[in-house]
């Protein structure tokens, strides 16, 4: 058999395999919250894998690489800047974010939560909520697509819009019936699969090239700035404000609707330790294979004088040359399963914003439990459609796609999830203010083409208008300082037991 059947063998059992996975959950999904949050019962080792499946997406496996294979060490400051980041969210976020869930109401959805936590009774915080998440996820989930259709076009020759639509098809029909157990389950084994094959490719590539010593001696010698966290040379303005950006990632953990969702479904606050020292030790090993991956790169098709063309497609292309075609193909579904599990992820949080937070925001009576099921597989639905509309005709790098809409939920969310969980103070018009500015200054900073990264002016002007609204605004209530409280309690009780 040829090299390219034997790869289409790897993937079709990865297929299957995420199939398999889905129907599976959807034996085990009986109700809303089972859909939705897997009924608050995700074990910490999946949580941890989870998360950082669906959030590093085709980033990972594709995006990151490539710029590192472009520019140097100067684009690791983001892999620094999301380690940090992702840390403090387990640490201070995960455990005050499952107990205060649960005490405000069981609220199952961020802009639910927010709502029940700032007794928001126009419901105006909830709706302009649901509504970023939706403008900004589709954003998300057309960036996955994208990946998907570039990943078939460069490693089978085949057309961008099969490719998208392959993958788009499998993971709405996983997502679809599995839910957020499907989701979460799936995550686990492509997270796996994704550490794996970011640890093997740089290996093989660095003992072709003739060892450590050699390859880093050839990337000094072809490109010696990019051995440098400066960039080369001298630490200029332009550097220092790229450094920034690139740290100002890790700002954007706070506010990703599709990552502490997973906190919201653990089964108790102290399962976020555990969690914690799983998730990070996954992340470190896989960003430092990304980052050693680009780089060696660079020796690499310098030695074995290949065209590589795309620069994201550097893991991509350094398996197929270097692996067996079986194993190959497992690490081109690796690449899959990166760009998959964070697709699922962002299907359900859509799904839940226009189910929980628009429709039954508006609608005359409550529906039946068996109808929210339904309409939130409508949900999921209706997203992928209207991201793979706007994927048919990308423009930009899968870096520049998923850097907009990273920058848009942290700057909108993460001030405002920060500020309710450790600020008495906020106020449900002090939240919708800064949620709005967050979200504008976003729009407007990537509009404007300053070389500052938007998350970071978005961060602060969310913080700003948010404090300053909310202590013009702010009446003590007693019911909010109890329940305020009492969530500090159950999470610092249930931590310090752990």
């Amino acid at each position: 058999m040829s090299d390219q059947t034997w790869e289409i063998i790897a993937l079709g059992i990865y297929f299957a395999l995420m199939l398999a996975i889905g129907f599976y959950a959807y034996r085990r999904t009986s109700d809303h919250e089972d859909y939705m949050l897997a009924g608050r019962n995700l074990p910490p080792w999946a949580a941890a894998l989870s998360a950082g499946a669906s959030d590093m997406s085709g980033w990972l496996m594709m995006g990151l690489p490539g710029a590192i294979y472009v520019a140097g060490l100067i684009e690791a400051w983001i892999a620094i800047g999301l380690t940090i980041g992702a840390y403090l969210n387990w640490l201070i976020v995960a455990p005050r974010l499952r107990a205060y869930t649960e005490v405000s109401r069981n609220s199952i959805t961020i802009p639910s939560f927010l709502e029940n936590r700032l007794r928001d009774t126009t419901r105006l915080l909830r709706i302009a909520a649901g509504l970023v998440i939706l403008v900004f996820f589709t954003f998300y989930v057309s960036s996955g697509m994208v990946a998907g259709g570039v990943f078939f076009e460069s490693s089978f020759g085949s057309t961008y819009l099969l490719g998208m639509a392959l993958v788009a098809g499998v993971t709405l029909i996983y997502t679809l019936f599995g839910g957020f157990l499907g989701a979460s389950l799936t995550d686990v084994v492509q997270g796996l699969m994704m550490m794996v094959a970011l640890l093997i490719v740089p290996v093989m590539a660095i003992i072709a090239v003739g060892g450590p010593g050699e390859a880093w001696s050839m990337v000094r010698e072809l490109e010696p700035g990019h051995l440098s966290f400066v960039g080369g040379g001298a630490l200029t303005g332009a550097a220092v404000v790229s450094i920034i950006s690139a740290l100002g990632w890790g700002l954007g953990y706070f506010g990703q609707p599709h990552i502490i969702v997973r906190f919201m479904a653990l089964p108790n606050p102290s399962g976020a330790r555990s969690a914690r020292r799983i998730g990070i030790t996954w992340m470190i090993l896989s960003l430092l294979g990304a980052v050693t991956g680009g780089l060696v790169g660079v020796a690499y098709f310098a030695q074995s004088d290949v065209d590589l063309g795309d620069p994201e497609t550097v893991m991509l292309t350094m398996s197929q040359i270097l692996l067996h075609p079986v194993v190959a193909g497992f690490v081109l579904a690796a690449v899959l399963a990166a760009v998959m599990s964070t697709v699922s992820s962002q299907l359900l949080v859509c799904s839940s914003a226009l189910v929980e937070d628009l429709y039954k925001v508006v609608a005359k009576r409550p529906p039946a439990p068996a109808a929210l099921v339904l309409l939130g597989r409508s949900g999921v639905l209706v997203v992928a459609v209207l991201a793979a509309f706007l994927a048919l005709d990308p423009n930009g790098t899968i870096l520049e796609l998923v850097s907009f809409a990273w920058a848009g939920f942290g700057a909108s969310f993460g001030p405002i999830i920060l500020l309710s969980l450790f600020w008495r103070r906020l106020t449900n018009w002090g939240a919708l203010a800064g949620l709005i500015a967050g979200a504008v200054t976003v729009f407007a900073w990537n509009a404007w083409g300053t070389e500052l990264y938007e998350i970071i002016p978005g961060f602060i002007a969310n913080v700003v208008v948010a404090v300053i609204v909310s202590l013009a605004t702010y009446q003590r209530d007693e019911e909010i300082e109890e329940e305020f409280d009492r969530a500090a309690g159950l999470a610092k009780v249930r931590a310090d037991t752990a």
